[in-house]
């Protein structure tokens, strides 16, 4: 049984953070055996997640003023439900705070802005080996969606798909 932390602060992330974001990602990357496939830089966090227009938000958590961990989301819409909702790009807890249910509070914090702003669902990816992720998930409720498989198309094969002449 896992305890909650008493304090942990959980707050918006700030354009100061932009380096411990990027780090947490890095470590998360690593975690999940795909840092290799990890090519944003500091910079690109700064430009898309902090400019005038952001494509992200985050939440940080932090135990007695200590990086804890981080909630990457953005969010999204669902024209079958007719309700917005928010997806979950990143999770992550530093290995020596999990336990805490860190995790779990985030993800709470997620869905508490989501609702009021008037969300009704809360989405995800977990890599298909991470049995660890999906136990954490399962048990908070968030259930494997049997009816959906993510695609996706990328890098060059992505700029010379949005790049092709109409027909």
């Amino acid at each position: 049984m896992t305890t909650p932390s008493t304090n942990v602060l959980i707050r918006p992330g700030r354009i100061e953070d932009v380096e411990t974001i990027h780090a947490a990602i890095l470590r998360l990357g690593a975690h999940t055996g795909a840092h290799q496939e990890i090519t944003s830089t500091p910079e690109d966090l700064r430009t898309y997640g902090f400019g005038e227009n952001p494509a992200f938000s985050t939440l940080i958590a932090e135990v007695d003023g200590e990086f804890a961990g981080l909630c990457l989301h953005f969010p999204i819409f669902s024209t079958w439900m007719g309700r917005p909702g928010v997806y979950v790009q990143d999770l992550y807890v530093e290995d020596r705070f999990r336990g805490r249910r860190i995790g779990e509070r985030l993800l709470r914090n997620v869905a508490r802005e989501c609702r009021k702003d008037g969300g009704a669902y809360l989405r995800l990816s977990v890599d298909s080996d991470n049995e660890t992720a999906k136990a954490f998930y399962e048990r908070l409720g968030i259930a494997w969606s049997s009816y959906e498989q993510v695609q996706k198309i990328v890098g060059d094969a992505f700029f010379a798909f949005a790049d092709a002449p109409e027909e």
